[in-house]
């Protein structure tokens, strides 16, 4: 059963190709933006903000947290795909917010997952406190330059607004 989506995706992507326009697109984003967000799929960054291809580089993973993987992105983005503006953009019912790492652990476990003993799910028992400290992480980053700008945001998945929670 689950091979059908393999098949359907696969199938999709050549009707998707039949009409293809992007194959002579340029790599660096035509904004000069970044967004950092949640895997969600109540979350698409490029329709919330307005965007294109094109028009930004959108980095995703479990909660939009800035792990040492999402930096390594955002140097190369800023130094070779002209990134200037990098928006961090947590969102409203994540199922990692107001769980700590051992509550998500032990429901790994309860669900027949293993964990390693050196990994973290790097959940949000307090997800304000989450976005300053990614923000703050990305801000922190000498391998950006100092003239990239980072802002917190927060997107409330009911509402499909987005909240300035730490401008620049």
């Amino acid at each position: 059963m689950l091979l059908a989506m393999f098949d359907d995706a696969l199938k999709a992507n050549r009707t998707y190709a039949e009409d293809f326009t992007l194959g002579d697109m340029q790599a660096p984003t035509r904004k000069g933006f970044a967004v950092v967000t949640c895997m969600d799929t109540r979350i698409d960054p490029l329709a919330i903000l307005g965007l294109r291809p094109g028009d930004a580089k959108i980095i995703r993973n479990a909660g939009a947290r800035v792990t040492d993987d999402v930096l390594r992105s955002l140097v190369l983005a800023t130094h070779f795909l002209g990134v200037t503006e990098i928006a961090v953009m947590h969102h409203t019912g994540c199922a990692l917010a107001g769980r700590s790492d051992d509550d998500v652990v032990a429901d790994l476990r309860n669900d027949g997952a293993a964990t390693a003993e050196d990994w973290t799910p790097l959940a949000m028992p307090d997800p304000d406190a989450a976005l300053r400290s990614d923000v703050h992480a990305a801000r922190a980053c000498e391998l950006l330059p100092p003239s990239v700008t980072v802002e917190g945001w927060r997107y409330d998945v009911r509402t499909g607004l987005v909240d300035r929670v730490l401008p620049t």
